[in-house]
C-alpha cells in the first residue's frame, strides 16, 4: 500500500512543497484482524486539522501515516464484523466510539473515552497500530484512518456505510467537515428556526456551520473571515451578510442589535471565542468548533455568565452520532438543501499533498480532494 508519512514536523510559515514533511512512500499491507475492516480508500481530502499535526501544535506520536477524512469501498472484513459488506461505499469516521464508556452510554460517542486514547496514541479501537514500513517500523494511525493513503485498515467503527449512488466527491467532506460543522449548529447550540447566528472562520467547517444555520431556518447568519475572497461563497452557502472580523459588531448590530443568539467559532483561536463572546446576546452561546493551540488560554470577564447567561459550548466532530448524522445530512443533499459540492476546491494525485498543504495554509482552497 502507499501512504503518506511524516516523519518530523515542520513550523507553520514555510513552504511544505520545499520542506515535502509528508512523504508518500510504500508500507506493508494490513489484514484487519477481528473487528476490523480493509478499506480501499477512493478519495480523501485534507483539513486544518492535517495541517495542525504537521507544523506541531496538534501533538501525535510520530511518524504517522496522516489524513482523516475520505471514502471508499470495503475490501476485506475482519472476524466478528457486522452490518458491513465487501463492496460497501463508506464514509470513514475520525472518532471509532467504544459503546461502552461514560461517554457513549450517554448518547455522546463524538467523546467517547476508549477512542480518544486510542486516536492519541496511534492504535486502532480493537489493537495497536498495524501499519509498518518493509523494514518493520512502527506507523501510527491518524485517528483510527490514515487516509492520505490507497488503503486503511479501520474498526468497524470508524465506517459509516451510505448509499451506492452517493458521488464519491461528494461523500469525502462528510466524515469531518459536514459531520463537524453541521453538527455545532444542530446538536451542540440545538438551533431550531428564528435565531440569529453568526459563523467565525470560513473553512470546510465554518461553511457547513453555515448551511446548517440556513437549512436550521435561522433569520439572520452573518459569516465572518479575513480572506474577503471567501464571502462571495458564504453568501451562495446561505449567508445573509459575510465580512472581515474588523466588520463583525456592525454586520451583527445591523441583522441582530444587541448581539447574536449563537455564534459558532472555526478557527481554532482563543482570542476570536473571548471576540465571539462579545458578540452574543444575554443568554447567548458560543460553539466553540475550532482547535487552538494546547498552549492557548481564554481570558474574558467572568461576569459575562452568571450575569449575562451567556454559554460558552465546547463541540467536538459536532457532538455528532455518526449512524445518525451522516445519513440524514446525505438526506439534505439529496433535497438540494446542502449544497456540499461547492467547497469542493479541486482535485489532485496524492503526489502532490504537500503543495495541498500550502494551498491550505494561504487560504486559496476549501476542500481539496487527492485520490490515491
Amino acid at each position: 500500500m502507499r501512504a503518506a508519512v511524516l516523519y518530523n514536523t515542520v513550523p507553520a510559515g514555510t513552504s511544505y512543497a520545499e520542506t515535502r514533511p509528508l512523504l508518500v512512500e510504500e508500507l506493508e499491507r494490513p489484514e484487519p484482524r477481528a473487528g476490523e475492516l480493509g478499506i480501499a480508500i477512493t478519495y480523501s481530502s485534507l483539513c486544518h486539522s492535517d495541517l495542525s499535526v504537521v507544523d506541531g501544535s496538534r501533538v501525535r506520536p510520530l511518524p504517522m501515516a496522516l489524513g482523516h477524512e475520505a471514502v471508499g469501498r470495503v475490501v476485506s472484513v475482519g472476524s466478528g464484523v457486522a452490518g458491513v459488506s465487501v463492496g460497501n461505499h463508506v464514509v470513514l469516521v475520525f472518532v471509532p466510539s467504544c459503546g461502552d464508556c461514560r461517554a457513549c452510554r450517554a448518547g455522546r460517542p463524538a467523546l467517547c473515552h476508549r477512542a480518544a486514547e486510542v486516536n492519541g496514541s496511534g492504535d486502532l479501537l480493537h489493537g495497536e497500530a498495524l501499519l509498518r514500513t518493509a523494514s518493520g517500523e512502527r506507523i501510527n494511525h491518524h485517528l483510527g484512518i490514515s487516509a492520505f493513503a490507497d488503503y486503511a485498515a479501520v474498526a468497524r467503527e470508524s465506517v459509516v456505510v451510505i448509499d451506492d449512488d452517493i458521488p464519491d466527491t461528494v461523500a469525502a467532506m462528510f466524515g469531518c467537515a459536514v459531520l463537524t460543522g453541521m453538527g455545532a449548529v444542530f446538536n451542540t447550540a440545538q438551533a431550531d428556526g428564528g435565531e440569529s447566528v453568526a459563523v467565525f472562520g470560513l473553512g470546510a467547517v465554518g461553511f457547513s456551520a453555515v448551511m446548517a444555520a440556513r437549512i436550521a431556518g435561522a433569520a439572520a447568519i452573518i459569516a465572518i473571515d479575513p480572506n474577503q475572497g471567501k464571502h462571495q461563497l458564504a453568501l451562495d452557502c446561505g449567508a445573509t451578510a459575510a465580512g472581515t472580523p474588523g466588520d463583525a459588531a456592525k454586520l451583527v448590530a445591523d441583522a441582530a442589535g444587541d448581539g447574536v443568539d449563537y455564534a459558532v467559532e472555526a478557527v481554532g483561536s482563543a482570542r476570536v471565542i473571548a471576540s465571539c463572546l462579545e458578540l452574543v446576546t444575554r443568554g447567548g452561546a458560543v460553539v466553540s468548533v475550532g482547535l487552538p493551540h494546547p498552549s492557548a488560554e481564554l481570558t474574558v470577564p467572568a461576569l459575562q455568565f452568571a450575569g449575562a447567561g451567556k454559554r460558552l459550548l465546547g463541540s467536538y466532530m459536532g457532538d455528532a452520532v455518526p449512524e445518525r448524522d451522516i445519513p440524514r445530512y446525505l438526506g439534505y443533499w439529496r433535497d438540494g438543501r446542502l449544497p456540499v459540492e461547492l467547497l469542493h476546491s479541486d482535485t489532485r494525485p496524492l503526489a502532490e499533498i504537500n503543495e495541498g498543504l500550502d494551498a491550505l495554509a494561504a487560504g486559496e482552497v476549501v476542500r481539496r480532494l487527492f485520490r490515491p
